[in-house]
């Protein structure tokens, strides 16, 4: 195994973007943690390989106490094995992160802490409903970064009503900041938030795309001369400073999800929890796995391939693609990824298909235009 993924389902507010699975309501935290506690033994015979990286997400597991993060942490400890210098981050708010808290978080055991930032501007820290303001962004990191040697930000691009001045001026504050490393994502609009309903009735209107577009590549651009390394399309990290955790999915490792909605892989199937949390503390009181699985097919392994290669700076190995699937897989791949080569937004590279700089923002859309629908049959 490489990693553990523990979904903390809590948050204490919702963010108008975001369609996670979480609740604004800490009344069951105790009950929850206690069923992360026996998902994490119910489990335990699914480790095949040592534990490389542990992750606490949500949800916001900074509004946690120690405690609970202790007691999950030995939970760890005591049912897998676990290599000896850990990756153990924490995805964490600004306005929780007390220097009590943070000095309370390195004694349990976290080694990286993961920011959500979003954005340094008060404007639209307020349009997404965040709990901090731009104070608070600056003074925690700045904070962190005296107890933390290993800290990584979130900032959101894309946003309504931002102009390409006000994005560079987030990103001067990040670099002001000297973090190690950088994840930073376009907003998308997604189903069921607030933020659609806004967009819905006109409250709010989204940015052009060339409008977003520009603000990417401003992005890559300002941190790779800054000496980030863009080893993933949202990803940026000084040399050494890579997630390790995230790393680990995209290179296909395996991986145990723990808690409501988080997902696991075990190199041929993956699996999905429920995402309620009555049901899921429900299922597990009864020593049941509240799961939803799925054995990966051919055509699965092919796309997914595709759309995690093509975000990595590594790009789709055509020589894994031929050894894992066969010749008329890989001929397939490059017969359909021609024309993106023609406009050029593809090239092959060290013999992996990758982005072009041009090609990078529409990965995801690049991607799904060589998805397979149905399966080629074995290769001659």
């Amino acid at each position: 195994m490489s990693g553990i993924y523990l979904h903390i389902p809590f948050c204490k507010k919702a963010c108008h973007y975001c369609n996670f699975h979480f609740s604004t309501s800490m009344r069951h935290a105790d009950k929850m943690i206690a069923a992360i506690h026996a998902e994490l033994q119910l489990r335990k015979k699914e480790a095949q390989r040592p534990v490389e990286t542990i992750y606490f997400g949500g949800g916001t597991p900074s509004v946690l106490s120690k405690e609970h993060i202790v007691g999950m942490l030995d939970q760890v400890h005591q049912h897998y094995d676990v290599i000896q210098s850990p990756e153990i981050t924490l995805e964490a708010n600004p306005d929780d992160l007390t220097l009590e808290y943070m000095q309370a978080l390195q004694e349990a055991g976290i080694n990286r802490l993961s920011i959500g930032i979003q954005s340094f501007h008060d404007s639209e820290l307020k349009l997404m409903n965040r709990a901090h303001n731009a104070s608070q962004a600056l003074s925690s990191v700045t904070l962190a970064k005296k107890e933390f040697d290993n800290v990584s930000i979130d900032l959101l691009f894309g946003n309504p009503n931002t102009t390409l001045d006000d994005w560079k001026r987030n990103l001067d504050h990040a670099l002001q900041l000297e973090v190690p490393h950088i994840s930073s994502y376009a907003l998308t609009l997604e189903p069921k938030t607030a933020l659609e309903r806004f967009v819905d009735k006109g409250l709010v209107s989204l940015l052009d795309e060339n409008v977003v577009e520009a603000q990417f590549h401003h992005l890559v651009d300002t941190l790779t001369q800054a000496g980030y390394d863009h080893y993933e399309l949202s990803s940026f990290g000084k040399p050494g400073y890579h997630s390790q955790n995230n790393t680990g999915y995209w290179q296909g490792k395996t991986y145990l999800g723990i808690g409501p909605s988080a997902h696991g892989f075990d190199g041929n199937q993956r699996y999905w929890n429920v995402s309620n949390n009555a049901s899921y503390m429900q299922q597990i009181t009864k020593g049941e796995l509240p799961q939803t699985i799925e054995k990966l097919s051919v055509v699965d392994i092919f796309n997914e391939s595709i759309m995690i290669g093509l975000r990595a700076s590594w790009g789709v190995s055509l020589q894994a693609m031929e050894n894992k699937l066969g010749l008329r897989y890989r001929q397939h791949l490059e017969d359909q990824a021609k024309r993106f080569m023609d406009e050029g937004l593809l090239h092959i590279e060290n013999n992996a298909l990758k982005t072009t700089r041009k090609g990078a923002f529409l990965a995801d859309g690049i991607s799904a235009e060589l998805f397979l629908i149905d399966w080629l049959g074995a290769s001659p």
